[in-house]
């Protein structure tokens, strides 16, 4: 019943990660083993977020009711609703793809920036901002779509039971294998953001997104080849290596920024100390930016 057999992998995760989290819960991080299964703990979390964001884009089920279960299932996992992608990520950031109108776009905050400090910053600046958005337009679903409205609640109300119970069984526990990774896949959720845009162009048509390559791609979904998606934003995570082909000549060479570990190294570490690994913006200066 999935829409795609390349699927697999994202239930993989999705059941695999809990799994995790029960395991080093009941047995904690004193063996070299264990500190292991929590690094691919966080590895899978960063997956799972990528996931959250592939199905809100075309949902993995064929049946409508294995995709609302599947909305839960994130949800917990998450430790945030997956609505939320909806108003903040298509009706803004695909709409306005970077442009001087997305709520979120990296150079509203501190400048045309792409550094350290702005990459650390971002999340925290980003989520000021979309959570108004979040609320605005939950209070216009209450005005036109009461179910889907309550269907958004219950979300909420899914994570703070959960919080709750967890947290009243061992609250140390819970911080550490299940609040602290939710917090950092939510991180890497909002500063994908900035590794993708900051200094492309917002205000062109093909120049608005950075795409990376190599091995980390196929085990986080394709989600490095970014000008592709916002061109496709309906194609499966699977087809977006071809379709990559037909847009990595046309935009400008920086935006193919190679593998995304060599990218963060050289553009957050190295940049500092070596002029030549320092990225400058492609956007020119306008009023709205």
């Amino acid at each position: 019943m999935l829409r795609n057999q390349r699927d697999w992998q994202s239930l993989s995760y999705l059941i695999l990660q809990p799994l995790l989290v029960a395991w080093l819960w009941r047995t904690g991080l004193n063996t070299l083993i264990n500190l292991a299964l929590f690094a691919l703990m966080l590895f899978l979390t960063l997956g799972i977020s990528v996931i959250h964001h592939n199905h809100t884009h075309l949902r993995m089920w064929r049946s409508k009711q294995l995709n609302r279960i599947s909305d839960f299932w994130i949800t917990l996992l998450q430790g945030h609703p997956t609505f939320v992608f909806y108003p903040a990520h298509i009706r803004n950031h695909h709409r306005y793809r970077h442009g001087p109108k997305d709520v979120a776009r990296t150079y509203r905050f501190s400048g045309d920036s792409n550094n350290l400090a702005g990459y650390l910053l971002h999340p925290l600046q980003a989520t000021i901002v979309l959570y108004p958005l979040f609320i605005n337009w939950l209070l216009g679903l209450r005005q036109r779509h009461r179910g889907v409205f309550y269907y958004c609640l219950r979300q909420y109300a899914a994570v703070l039971l959960l919080w709750g119970i967890l947290a009243w069984l061992n609250w140390q526990k819970f911080m550490i294998f299940v609040l602290l990774p939710q917090l950092y896949g939510l991180h890497w959720l909002l500063a994908t953001n900035y590794l993708q845009h900051a200094h492309a162009d917002g205000n062109s048509p093909i120049n608005f997104a950075r795409n990376f390559e190599g091995w980390v791609n196929p085990l986080l979904f394709n989600i490095g080849l970014h000008t592709a998606h916002h061109r496709h934003p309906r194609a499966h995570w699977s087809a977006l290596n071809q379709l990559h082909l037909q847009y990595r000549d046309q935009i400008d060479p920086r935006l193919n920024a190679g593998p995304l570990l060599w990218y963060m190294c050289r553009s957050y570490f190295l940049s500092p100390i070596f002029p030549r690994w320092r990225s400058y913006s492609l956007m020119k200066p306008t009023k709205e930016s």
